[in-house]
Formats: structure tokens, sequence, C-alpha cells
């Protein structure tokens, strides 16, 4: 399954059912939900949310590579993309759709 999220004041942007329910659980919508909506009001909340669990997941790789090199072991290897990655062209969305004043909707 994939998530579509679509709004009037953005191009619409496609994730994958996986990363679509994490960023929709970070922002704390309902995952379970087919469809919904994100309301310019909740924007910033939701901004601010998705960067703390990048700044989070992002202290947790330093904090595991830095165990790694005390320990005298191998550095894990990073996950292939981060959710930093993944959640950027949603924040820009959110951005753009606040400014507009526009909600983004998705399974509509």
């Amino acid at each position: 399954m994939l998530y579509k999220f679509k709004s009037r004041a953005a191009p619409d942007l496609i994730m994958l059912e996986p990363n679509g329910r994490r960023v929709l659980q970070i922002v704390g919508k309902p995952v379970d939900a087919k469809q919904g909506i994100l309301l310019p009001a909740d924007m910033p909340a939701a901004v601010a949310a998705l960067e703390a669990a990048i700044a989070h997941e992002e202290a947790a790789r330093r904090a595991a590579e830095a165990e790694a090199a005390a320990k005298g072991e191998e550095v894990p290897e990073p996950e292939s993309v981060s959710l930093r990655q993944r959640a950027t062209p949603f924040i820009d969305m959110l951005r753009r759709c606040e400014k507009a004043g526009k909600e983004i909707v998705w399974g509509v």
C-alpha cells in the first residue's frame, strides 16, 4: 500500500506504507485510519515533532558510534535511508501548506 498526501498548496507526496505510517505516528495521527486530514493549525506541531524525532534518531546513531569506538568494535552501518531523508519532503509540504493555509489529506 502507498500513502498519497495531497494538498492544493504543494505537489502530491507518495510514501510506501511503512514510511507513511511512521511519519503519521510521529505527528500524532492515527495510523490505522485509511484516510485523514492535517489542518494548517496542526502543522507547526507536526513539524516540531518530526524535527524532534529526527534529532533523537541522529543522537542515538552518534551514541552507538561512540560506544562502538570506545569498545574498539566496528562502527555499525547506518540505515540505508534515514528518517531525515524520508521526512524532509513531508516537512517541506507541511511548511508550504501552513504558509498557504491549506490542509493536507490522504486516502481520499
